[in-house]
């Protein structure tokens, strides 16, 4: 299997940059369809229209409905061509993306992704996560290419909820240790083959990032300003995590965080979230050296390391086991770990996972 590495066209990443939106979208089309929440158009709606006037860009605006299921794409691609659009726009946070991205495949048009947060590592890859309209995860689409620009207004996103910037270093912290499985195991990867040395030192580097500047940048962003941590963080989040994880590949976290979808109580939590607890897992897997490390990194920044944490209050070993016969699904990426991995080990190393979390919040 060959070995690939793919990346979106441009990456932008500054203070201000949402200013220069129009500009920047002009280059690929002329009428852009604009996916977006009702509260981003009542945040930023403002400066979108300032923005496409001065670039003499006509737009047309589609709520979102929330959640990235196969209905939602349907509507908008309805939407796209009922409205004579030609680039696709999606503004705001990750199921955004994933159903801006999937919309623009189907109809084969250039798509611009902009992040109001910094929660997933969603923006920059070739692929959308489906889920059912309920919220329960589907699969995963793939897509021919990535997306032509990613802008990241860091003014903008250090604004945001502290905690959506903490749920995306939950994301980041998976990427170094499933991309290192999936070499180890010589998996396939989301790119199409196996992982690249690219791939592996930027995922390290994400990692690395994260142990240097993520304390740092939770308590500027606490503050409210916007740092050289922050700004580190930021590019760590979406775009260290993001090529590491699509050219690295996906092995326990994300496919743990799939199962966790099966648990209702968890649908209130953010992505990053439930990953940072599989990331745990994946480590109890393994039994790696870095799990106190990890585990003393998410109890310092606020990720969940508990069931309880995850709002699940009933974690009886039933119910784990239900979550983890999910996560080993054939379409999920369980198979890329370097063992054999079965439901009933997945199930203890997250009851483990959940111990160790409990026991290092007590010394807290």
């Amino acid at each position: 299997m060959a070995r690939i590495f793919i990346s979106p066209s441009k990456y932008v990443q500054g203070p201000g940059e949402l200013n220069k939106l129009g500009e920047y979208v002009s280059a690929y089309g002329k009428h852009a369809l604009v996916i977006i929440s009702s509260g981003g158009i009542k945040r930023f709606g403002k400066t979108l229209e300032n923005s496409f006037e001065a670039a003499n860009l006509s737009f047309t605006y589609d709520n979102f409905n929330g959640e990235c299921s196969q209905d939602e794409i349907d509507r908008l691609v309805a939407v796209y061509k009922a409205n004579g659009t030609d680039v696709v726009v999606g503004v705001g946070g990750g199921k955004i993306f994933d159903t801006a991205k999937a919309v623009a495949s189907n109809v084969d048009a250039p798509v611009v992704i902009v992040p109001t947060i910094a929660a997933t590592d969603a923006p920059c890859s070739a692929l959308s996560v489906i889920y059912t309209p309920e919220g329960q995860f589907k699969e995963y689409q793939f897509f021919k290419s990535n997306p032509n620009l990613v802008l990241m207004d860091t003014e903008v996103i250090s604004k945001s909820p502290v905690r959506l910037s903490v749920a995306g270093m939950g994301d980041a912290l998976a990427t170094f240790f499933e991309g290192r499985a999936c070499t180890r195991s010589e998996a396939g990867t989301c790119a199409g083959g196996t992982s690249t040395q690219a791939a592996n030192a930027l995922a390290e580097l994400c990692y690395n990032t994260l142990m240097d500047e993520g304390v740092k940048a939770k308590l500027a962003l606490e503050a409210g300003v916007c740092t050289e941590s922050v700004e580190k963080i930021i590019e760590a989040n979406t775009l260290l995590s993001g090529l590491g994880f699509e050219s690295a590949g996906l092995a326990g976290a994300h496919a743990i965080h799939n199962g966790l979808t099966a648990m209702p109580e968890t649908h209130s939590m953010y992505h990053g979230e439930k990953v940072a607890f599989g990331t745990l897992t994946q480590l109890v897997l393994e039994n790696a050296d870095e799990l106190y490390e990890v585990l003393d990194f998410c109890v310092e920044v606020g990720l969940p390391v508990t069931f309880a944490q995850l709002g699940v209050s009933d974690a009886s070993y039933e119910r784990v086991l239900e979550v983890a016969q999910l996560a080993c699904a054939e379409n999920d990426t369980l198979g890329n770990m370097p063992f054999t991995v079965t439901p009933e080990k997945v199930a203890a190393a997250m009851l483990a996972a959940d111990a160790y979390g409990r026991a290092a919040l007590a010394e807290e």
